[in-house]
């Protein structure tokens, strides 16, 4: 059984790797085995090393931080395993140079998928190291495309009885963009328009085609029974440039364009120092559309 036991979570490390692009040890030693020292954490990440599927990188500025991120072989041995066939890898993903050029972002990025994956833990709801997707291309055409920082599935715990017991929970689904206030405010909420856009996109029949003789119907709801909702985690400034970055939002969803679009999705704003002293869960988020409210993420459509 410890055999079976390494094997599945060795399995789940190179995944995970694979998956988020990068992340540190520590970070690795939460998602994968928290139950443990993170010694053997240590010792699993160089037993991978040593077989050729994963690499890391040593950052001298963090206190000699490690970050490991999957080798071009680990990543094409994981991408023949079901859970992980059909994801394309993140940009730069096997890259010594673009991992450690891109690790502000990137491990900003795993440590909100953690943060998701801690609170589920803690209230008993169904999250799993998988269920955090980064960059998940949504093409809208004339080769531009919508690709989230992640794409995030969860499901809460049953709160309603029903005659066979407690129902199954409720399934979330949400894209996340994590802003570290490398961009200015209104290039962030631009965003805004883009995700509208994809919200109504439908792919115009190629040149000579025949007209289908069905209704054509927006491609996101090939992958989504309904829209994700939309959460932005502001990180890397103080309070005033937290609250710069809202008004932004704010201003943006008051385009009557965008109307329709924040009537159907709900789009939510969370200070990064909040989601990791809190926890996702907790009444942390802005409505765009009403900055000074707090709500949950979770909170019903409507």
């Amino acid at each position: 059984m410890a055999d079976v036991d390494t094997g599945s979570r060795d399995r789940l490390a190179v995944a995970v790797l694979a998956q988020y692009r990068m992340a540190t040890t520590e970070q690795m030693h939460l998602i994968l085995s928290p139950d443990v020292r993170i010694e053997q954490t240590r010792r699993r990440l160089m037993k991978l090393r040593g077989e050729g599927l994963i690499d890391r990188v040593t950052l001298p500025q963090a206190g000699r931080t490690r970050v490991w991120f999957a080798t071009r072989y680990g990543a094409q041995v994981a991408s023949e395993w079901p859970e992980l066939r059909g994801r394309r890898p993140p940009r730069g993903a096997h890259d010594r140079t673009a991992v450690r050029l891109g690790v502000g972002h990137g491990l900003a990025v795993t440590e909100t998928g953690l943060a998701f994956l801690q609170d589920a833990r803690r209230r008993g709801d169904l999250c799993q190291p998988l269920d955090w997707i980064p960059e998940v291309h949504h093409p809208l055409g004339g080769g531009e495309a919508v690709i989230p920082d992640a794409l995030l599935y969860y499901r809460s715990r049953g709160t309603r009885r029903t005659g066979s017991g407690e129902d199954g929970g409720l399934m979330l689904r949400a894209f996340v963009e994590v802003d570290r206030a490398t961009m200015g405010p209104e290039r962030l909420a631009a965003k805004l328009g883009a995700y509208a856009r994809l919200h109504q996109y439908v792919p115009a029949p190629p040149p000579g085609a025949r007209r289908p003789l069905a209704v054509q119907e927006e491609t996101w709801r090939r992958q989504y029974p309904l829209f994700p909702r939309l959460l932005f985690i502001l990180d890397g400034t103080g309070p005033t440039g937290i609250h710069t970055r809202l008004q932004a939002l704010g201003a943006a969803a008051r385009d009557l364009a965008l109307t329709g679009f924040l009537r159907e999705v709900p789009v939510l704003a969370a200070a990064m120092t909040d989601l990791l002293q809190h926890g996702p869960s907790a009444p942390i988020w802005r409505p765009v559309q009403n900055p000074e409210q707090r709500v949950s993420w979770t909170h019903s459509r409507g």
